[in-house]
């Protein structure tokens, strides 16, 4: 006997017809993935509003004990699902579970009870996860599409850091951030074509990335150096940490935020640890 599903299902007929939102967490990366999707026939659009709304909303939905970033992600997508911009019947949802004991692995069902007390419940969240908690026969992470998503992510990295290193001392306004745009295009668009995420293309890309950075014209000033660390969505969100990036960059500061690789190989080693210790038991 087939067992019976909990919540919506994605399905393959889905992959023609709905719109994928996606919220947003680190923009030049999450800008790539996106990308990454639409190039494998799904539609998929990022949500990158910031408004005080979204915490409105979020509250509306969310008790506010749970976790801070557990309300805006929600707020942003039932904002979005609020907004009048998409057809409710032809949009679906997308929310990482990070399968552990992180209350990360709890959005998903903390955002589909919202959906149901808005009464859009028919509304498909489809998870991503290490462990493959969901299935969903309309979105499969297939090994082709995951390695161009790894390799987004390193771009991501790349011209993260890099622009941040560049921005403060670029002598013409404007120049760093155009290049950042130039260089998610030009990637989006050699993954698009089957290029850009092998070895020896990552290595001859990630190479010029940092060519083109060093190419622009610099004026050394004495700046301070800021380091942003914390909880992994209010580090690299600007809606998470309240444009903090934006606001150190307007008082004339460099800023460092660790890449977003380095969490995904503690993910990944923790998994290795947990089985060396427990696997035997």
């Amino acid at each position: 006997m087939k067992k019976q599903r909990l919540w919506p299902e994605f399905t393959a007929e889905m992959k023609k017809t709905h719109t994928i939102l996606i919220p947003d967490m680190c923009t030049i990366h999450f800008e790539l993935l996106k990308n990454v999707f639409i190039n494998y026939g799904y539609k998929a659009e990022l949500l990158t509003s910031t408004d005080q709304r979204i915490i409105d909303n979020g509250l509306k939905y969310v008790h506010n004990d749970t976790c801070f970033p557990a309300l805006l992600v929600i707020g942003q997508i039932m904002d979005a699902l609020h907004s009048g911009k998409y057809d409710l019947d032809k949009v679906a949802l997308i929310m990482p579970q990070t399968g552990g004991g992180c209350r990360a692995s709890n959005y998903i069902h903390l955002l589909r009870r919202a959906l149901r007390a808005d009464g859009l419940g028919h509304i498909p969240v489809i998870s991503i996860s290490y462990a493959g908690l969901e299935k969903h026969s309309g979105f499969k992470l297939t090994l082709p599409l995951v390695r161009r998503g790894l390799a987004a992510l390193v771009y991501g990295d790349m011209l993260m850091l890099l622009s941040n290193q560049t921005r403060p001392y670029e002598a013409n306004p404007g120049e760093t951030d155009a290049l950042v745009k130039s260089w998610v295009e030009r990637l989006s668009e050699l993954m698009r074509r089957g290029h850009g995420y092998s070895r020896r293309d990552m290595a001859r890309w990630l190479d010029e990335i940092a060519c083109s950075f060093a190419a622009v014209k610099r004026v050394e000033r004495d700046v301070v150096k800021v380091g942003i660390v914390g909880e992994i969505y209010v580090k690299y969100s600007p809606l998470g940490n309240n444009q903090l990036e934006k606001f150190l960059a307007s008082q004339g500061c460099e800023v460092m935020v660790p890449g977003l690789l380095g969490f995904l190989l503690y993910c990944a080693v923790n998994g290795v640890v947990d089985i060396d210790l427990y696997g035997g038991s």
